[in-house]
C-alpha cells in the first residue's frame, strides 16, 4: 500500500475537473460533474471537496477511492437492489444510468454516535423525545450499539441549508415518497447495511452508520450516488473500539469523521474558510481512505495519475 508520505506527495495539483471533449451539458456537483450523453448520465469524480463542503483537495486521490469503492459495492449488492452503475472505464469515471433521485436521504445507524447538532447521540444526550421517531433504551452511552439498525431519514437540503430531520412516518405522510416505494427503500437499505457490516467485520473494521441515496429508474428503485465509502459511511477500527470505550476516547475512524474531529481540535466549526491541512495529516487521511478500499475489496489501490480522456470517450461511443 502507498504510504501516507507517498500519497501526500503524489498529487501536486488538485484534480478539480475532468475534461472530456464533445460531451453534452455539464452539471457541476460537489465532488462529481454530471453529463448527459444520449439518454445516459455520466458521472466524473474529482478530489475537490471534502468535509464541510469547503475543503479543496484535502485528501489525495479521494475521488478515485470513492469512485472505485462505490463501483465495487454496487456489484456486491446487485442481488439486494439495482444501481445506476453501467461501467467504470477509468478510476475517475463512472458511467451511470440517469435516475430520478428521491428527495430523502436514508441514514442507517448501527450505533448511537456523532458530533454534529443533528447526530443521533447529540439529540439523545440533550433529552430529545424519540429522536427521528425512534424509541431508544434509557441509559445508553455514546457509541453504544443500537438494539437493531435504525433508519433516520433526512431531506436533501439545497445548498446553504441544513438537512431536515424526519421520521419514517413523516416521509410517507408528507408525500415525499410513495408508501410502496418507501417499503422497498427501507428493506433494501437495511439489507445493504447488513451486508456492509458483515464485510467490514471480516476486514477488521466496523461499519457504524452509512447514508444511502435512492432513485427511480423506469419506476423501480435503484441505489445512486455512492455507497459504503469513507465519505458517506462511518468506519471504526474494530481492534481499537473496546479500548476507546474504556478510556472514553473517540474510536479510531477511517472516514470523513477523522477530518471533522481534526477541525474541532483546531477550533473550526464550519463557518468561513477552514484551516489548511498539514501535508502529513492529509497523507494520513488519504491512507485511511485507501485502507478502507483495500481492506473491504481485498484489492490493491491503483491510482491513475491523470484522467484518461481517450479511454473514456471510447467507452461513451455506445451511448451516443
Amino acid at each position: 500500500m502507498l504510504t501516507p508520505a507517498d500519497l501526500a506527495a503524489s498529487l501536486p495539483d488538485v484534480l478539480t475537473r475532468v475534461d472530456v471533449p464533445n460531451l453534452g451539458p455539464r452539471y457541476a456537483g460537489k465532488v462529481r460533474d454530471s453529463y448527459v450523453v444520449g439518454n445516459r448520465r455520466v458521472l466524473i469524480t474529482t478530489d475537490r471537496i471534502s468535509a464541510f463542503d469547503r475543503v479543496v483537495g484535502a485528501i489525495p486521490f479521494k475521488g478515485q477511492v470513492l469512485n472505485q469503492l462505490s463501483a465495487w459495492w454496487f456489484n456486491e449488492l446487485k442481488d439486494v437492489v439495482a444501481s445506476h452503475l453501467i461501467s467504470v472505464p477509468d478510476p475517475n469515471v463512472t458511467i451511470a444510468r440517469e435516475a430520478e433521485a428521491l428527495p430523502v436521504e436514508v441514514v442507517v445507524r448501527g450505533h448511537i454516535t456523532g458530533i454534529t447538532s443533528t447526530s443521533l447521540w447529540t439529540l439523545y444526550s440533550q433529552g430529545v423525545d424519540r429522536p427521528y421517531g425512534l424509541d431508544l433504551p434509557r441509559g445508553m452511552r455514546k457509541n453504544d450499539a443500537l438494539p437493531a439498525p435504525a433508519i433516520t431519514p433526512t431531506t436533501k437540503a439545497a445548498a446553504g441549508h441544513r438537512d431536515e430531520r424526519l421520521t419514517e412516518a413523516e416521509v410517507v405522510e408528507r408525500g415525499l415518497v410513495a408508501p410502496h416505494i418507501w417499503r422497498q427503500v427501507r428493506s433494501a437499505a437495511l439489507a445493504a447495511f447488513q451486508r456492509g457490516q458483515r464485510r467490514a467485520a471480516a476486514s477488521g473494521l466496523m461499519l457504524v452508520d452509512t447514508k444511502y441515496e435512492f432513485g427511480l429508474i423506469d419506476g423501480e428503485i435503484a441505489l445512486i450516488d455512492e455507497v459504503h465509502t469513507p465519505d458517506c459511511s462511518r468506519y471504526w477500527s474494530r481492534f481499537g473500539f473496546e479500548a476507546a470505550r474504556e478510556t472514553g476516547a473517540e474510536p479510531d475512524s477511517f472516514d470523513k469523521e477523522h477530518l471533522r474531529l481534526w477541525f474541532v481540535r483546531q477550533g473550526y466549526k464550519g463557518d468561513g474558510m477552514p484551516p489548511a491541512l498539514p501535508p502529513d495529516f492529509a497523507g494520513d487521511l488519504a491512507s485511511r481512505y485507501v485502507s478502507v478500499y483495500e481492506r473491504i475489496t481485498g484489492l490493491p489501490f491503483q491510482p491513475a495519475a491523470s484522467p484518461a480522456g481517450p479511454r473514456i470517450c471510447k467507452a461513451l461511443e455506445t451511448f451516443r
